[in-house]
């Protein structure tokens, strides 16, 4: 587990998503079993991986789809909860830091308009920063903006910007690591120091600690919000099956 935390925190995030697709032949043959099951692509394991910048997390991360327990939860929420796999219309989706085990399968889909936007990832069809998007007003039916924000000195200014470019009617889901302990979200532009933003942020690359009030946030940039506690409609065996945390919040947001 101190190796994975090392790799997380010295190696840039682009060069671990290039690196990934090499090593995970490896991990899905030696980690092979029975006790947890990935639902996104349906493959078991006696055991998943370890994942965290500051405190590993044990069975966290999926050797097959590099999905976390947040990612396996979305995937479970818009499956049976959302016509996004099965509408008819094409929907224009904007998906702002594509995620590994997302990215392929949503680009399959034929009744999906999907376009990745980023600073840096490779999985970018659009290098942009978020704060200044270059779409049109109102041109997305759906936009996934998952554990950006937190990296984001101005996120109100890009709140405003995803509120800008979604369509009236349409919707997202915007996660962020969120203290559910804290009430007020706690950020500190002095530090600056990455040992120290790893300790107090959680990583070494965040600036705030998210509380309860960030989807307050969310509606103050004139998002209609739902906090939705999907593990909620999980069995617990399921719970334990698929790795989830128990408790946690999908924000999902509408305009």
């Amino acid at each position: 587990m101190k190796l994975f935390k090392l790799i997380l925190n010295t190696i840039p995030r682009p060069w671990l998503i290039k690196v990934s697709y090499w090593v995970k032949p490896l991990f899905i043959l030696y980690l092979k079993g029975n006790r947890f099951t990935d639902p996104i692509d349906g493959k078991s394991f006696r055991k998943l991986l370890p994942y965290g910048y500051q405190t590993q997390r044990p069975n966290a991360l999926s050797p097959s789809t590099l999905s976390l327990e947040r990612h396996r939860l979305m995937w479970l929420y818009l499956k049976e909860e959302t016509d996004f796999f099965t509408k008819d219309n094409q929907q224009n989706v904007l998906h702002i830091a594509p995620e590994q085990c997302f990215y392929k399968r949503f680009r399959k889909q034929k009744n999906l308009e999907y376009i990745t936007s980023d600073l840096d990832s490779p999985l970018a069809d659009v290098r942009a920063d978020i704060c200044n998007l270059p779409f049109e007003d109102n041109e997305f039916d759906v936009i996934f903006c998952n554990h950006v924000l937190e990296h984001i000195p101005d996120d109100k200014k890009a709140m405003a910007e995803l509120y800008r470019v979604i369509k009236p009617g349409g919707w997202g889901i915007f996660q962020v690591p969120q203290d559910i302990n804290r009430i007020e979200t706690f950020e500190d532009d002095s530090i600056t120091n990455k040992e120290e933003r790893t300790r107090i942020f959680g990583q070494y690359d965040h600036v705030r600690v998210y509380g309860l009030d960030y989807f307050d946030r969310l509606r103050e940039a004139g998002f209609t919000v739902k906090e939705i506690d999907y593990t909620k409609k999980i069995a617990p065996d399921l719970l334990e099956r698929y790795a989830l945390q128990k408790g946690e919040i999908l924000p999902v947001v509408f305009k």
